[in-house]
């Protein structure tokens, strides 16, 4: 288990490069539940329009060094396009395993779990205190389990201001846990974006269960399905540098995420 009793000195070095008004990068330690922290990686470009909260897909245990880099996940598609969403002019959260996670399986089995929930809830506590402005919480394959399960368990003013579910889970095998159309959804009362690749290749994510995902989706004020098509299709179909993982068309999936989120 790894620790960070640094936080305050990490936070009042974050105070200090926010007031010179230029995008910056660092590392916050943030205490979640009772002796546990859950290290977050910030970037905030000048007077951001809004914050996204970005969770990786697979075991999600990006193992962040002090320095802003990971041990895994580097390719992962929302840890690779962080600067593409600073750069339409939002902050980025990028949310690695909390403290008392840092070792296998990660977020395996973790992802739907009150605890889990509460992590997330005294990150977007930080963000709102620290910079200002609304919170979206992004997802991606296994990190929609995380977003969606968090939006149902945090309502009212502990919600976010909505979410994204990009190449959401959409089946899973018998006893592999739930996959996002079968939550509660219609329990959501805040805007949802869902965003896939039509050509998702991937056996538990395909585009044609969609439908299961969206249908249930009855008490958001806002929903949209966002669809893409092209891109490049390499290595495994399930992992990022395929369709599932927005290959070759990362721009313009962020420029249009960032758009739809900040057009409230």
């Amino acid at each position: 288990m790894r620790f960070f009793p640094c936080l305050l000195g990490i936070f009042l070095a974050a105070v200090g490069v926010f007031a010179f008004g230029q995008t910056t990068q660092h590392i916050v330690d943030v205490p979640t539940r009772v002796g546990v922290t859950n290290r977050i990686l910030v970037l905030a470009p000048p007077n951001p329009k809004a914050t996204v909260m970005l969770m990786a897909g697979g075991h999600g245990g990006l193992q962040m060094f002090p320095n802003g880099s990971i041990a895994w996940g580097e390719g992962n598609f929302l840890v690779r396009s962080k600067q593409l969403f600073v750069d339409q002019g939002v902050a980025v959260i990028v949310v690695d395993a909390p403290s008392d996670r840092q070792f296998a399986p990660f977020l395996v089995g973790f992802r739907q779990t009150r605890e889990h929930a509460a992590d997330l809830k005294a990150i977007m506590a930080w963000t709102r205190e620290n910079l200002k402005t609304p919170v979206w919480v992004v997802g991606t394959s296994n990190g929609t389990l995380s977003t969606a399960a968090m939006a149902l368990q945090l309502q009212g003013a502990d919600a976010p201001d909505g979410i994204v579910l990009t190449s959401s889970v959409l089946r899973l095998p018998s006893g592999g846990g739930r996959p996002v159309p079968e939550m509660p959804l219609e329990k959501i009362h805040i805007p949802v974006l869902v965003v896939h690749h039509e050509n998702d290749a991937c056996q538990w994510c395909q585009f044609k269960h969609i439908q299961g995902l969206t249908s249930k989706l009855t008490n958001s004020p806002r929903v949209e399905l966002m669809t893409f098509k092209g891109g490049v299709a390499n290595g495994d179909p399930c992992e990022a540098f395929h369709y599932h993982g927005f290959n070759g068309i990362e721009a313009q999936v962020a420029q249009r995420m960032v758009a739809w989120i900040t057009s409230q």
